[in-house]
């Protein structure tokens, strides 16, 4: 006798959005994990942008479990995806001396505030019930965070591979949480960039080589994040335009932030003061040891003190350049 799968409870699924929502995630929704492995990571899309050599020297995108969940959870029957909504209302300044941050980065280490956020939704969702199992994400494992959101109806994929929720722009941290709980889930999100253009365009290093594609190799958020060379290469270096931890500019230009994004209620995204308009003198200069000190609970540690002085002196056309070679990871 063949006995079928449980069936979805819709209540359940409903108090597992609520409980997000109780703990301050903006947004949630629930996306099935399919039988066929080839369904649970967006693999086609992965291989080719991995074949073409686009991440780089990034090579954990390599792994082999984020091509499907089931690899990381064996039991996995659905994801619980999240946003939470890090925009702050602050201008820049014009002022070509001043270092450029990404917003990403003013306030404290998003991974911290998601953590917390997510563990005690898991430790909400293994009290409802007997052998309930989870395991949570926020850019810290091999899940395509982007592709699971869009399943799960958060928002869409963008041409500059960003996730654009209607409610607040791509100004958002993603989170995930893997259950076996089979969970009813929401309707895929569909896409809404149209025929605009307006973040390839705006690129100054031309990274998003084709809709829905960006090649980490002339991105400028990649070289100043994750570039581990004592030099950046000249092309990136000349166009950095300030540019020292991260970039803004495809998302800045993007007519969805502009007429959506809404300032958090999360106070820890308040900006440090220091992260928002810091000069590149100081930081071309900065020691270890101020770098440790102003960097404390931020998602700017991920940019060790030498490379930050070294993108500072290269945003300032002060050395930090080289013609070309190959990017070096320690």
């Amino acid at each position: 006798m063949m006995h079928s799968a449980p069936r979805p409870d819709l209540g359940q699924s409903e108090r597992v959005k609520q409980a997000a929502l109780d703990l301050g995630f903006h947004k949630v929704g629930i996306a099935a994990v399919a039988l066929e492995p080839a369904a649970n990571g967006g693999t086609d899309a992965l291989n080719r942008w991995l074949a073409q050599g686009y991440h780089a020297d990034m090579a954990w995108m390599v792994n082999a479990r984020r091509q499907d969940v089931r690899q990381i959870m064996p039991e996995a029957q659905s994801v619980i995806c999240v946003a939470i909504n890090y925009y702050v209302d602050l201008e820049r300044s014009p002022d070509p001396n001043i270092a450029k941050i990404s917003r990403y980065a003013w306030g404290r280490d998003y991974h911290r505030v998601l953590h917390k956020k997510l563990k005690a939704l898991c430790r909400w969702l293994e009290a409802q019930g007997d052998g309930i199992q989870t395991r949570f994400y926020a850019d810290t494992g091999p899940i395509q965070d982007k592709v699971w959101a869009e399943r799960a109806g958060l928002g869409w994929i963008a041409k500059n591979s960003n996730l654009i929720t209607r409610e607040y722009g791509s100004w958002v941290f993603l989170g995930e949480v893997l259950t076996n709980l089979p969970l009813a889930a929401d309707t895929p999100h569909t896409q809404h960039c149209g025929t605009c253009t307006r973040c390839i365009e705006a690129c100054p290093t031309g990274a998003i080589v084709e809709p829905f594609v960006v090649d980490a190799n002339r991105c400028i958020a990649y070289h100043t994040i994750e570039n581990r060379a004592e030099q950046l290469p000249a092309d990136i270096a000349a166009k950095l335009n300030g540019w020292v931890a991260g970039c803004d500019i495809c998302q800045d230009v993007c007519p969805w932030n502009q007429r959506f994004a809404q300032p958090t209620d999360v106070t820890e995204f308040q900006p440090y003061p220091w992260h928002v308009s810091p000069t590149l003198t100081e930081l071309a200069e900065i020691s270890d040891a101020e770098w440790g000190d102003r960097t404390t609970a931020s998602a700017l540690r991920r940019i060790k003190p030498e490379m930050m002085r070294r993108n500072a002196r290269a945003a300032s056309g002060v050395g930090g350049m080289e013609g070309g070679g190959e990017e070096v990871r320690t």
